[in-house]
């Protein structure tokens, strides 16, 4: 999973949320984004690879149709940049990937513990 999955619906539910909510969120949100990487990368241990999103831009060639003052139509030729993202394997180290994944769940052992602290202090900030 992305990160940025994981750190996107914090942020519109963030807009919508009472004080209270908007800083439990904002103490959860460290943690969060390790909890989503852990599982990234406990997939990436399960496949044996990665999986890395890729950009690639091509142009398409087609025929547009436009409009004379008149009201008469005519056709043309023209190019269209389409830009489209894929998914591809990644070969990975998978001794670097269970050092990684140990390290992301001990740091989130802290992050919970800091977050929790956290929720306490919001709750006794902005009780409901």
């Amino acid at each position: 999973m992305h990160p940025a999955l994981v750190v996107f619906p914090l942020v519109f539910l963030a807009a919508c949320a009472t004080p209270r909510e908007q800083c439990i969120n904002d103490a959860n949100r460290d943690a969060s984004v390790l909890s989503g990487l852990i599982n990234q990368t406990q997939g990436n241990l399960e496949r044996g690879y990665a999986l890395e999103q890729r950009q690639d831009v091509r142009t398409v060639r087609g025929i547009c149709r436009g409009r004379n003052e008149d009201g008469s139509t005519f056709t043309f030729s023209c190019e269209e940049t389409d830009t489209f993202t894929t998914t591809v394997p990644v070969a990975i180290d998978l001794n670097a990937e269970r050092a990684k994944l140990q390290s992301l769940q001990e740091r989130f052992t802290l992050a919970r513990a800091t977050s929790n602290q956290a929720i306490a202090q919001c709750i006794a900030v902005h009780p409901e």
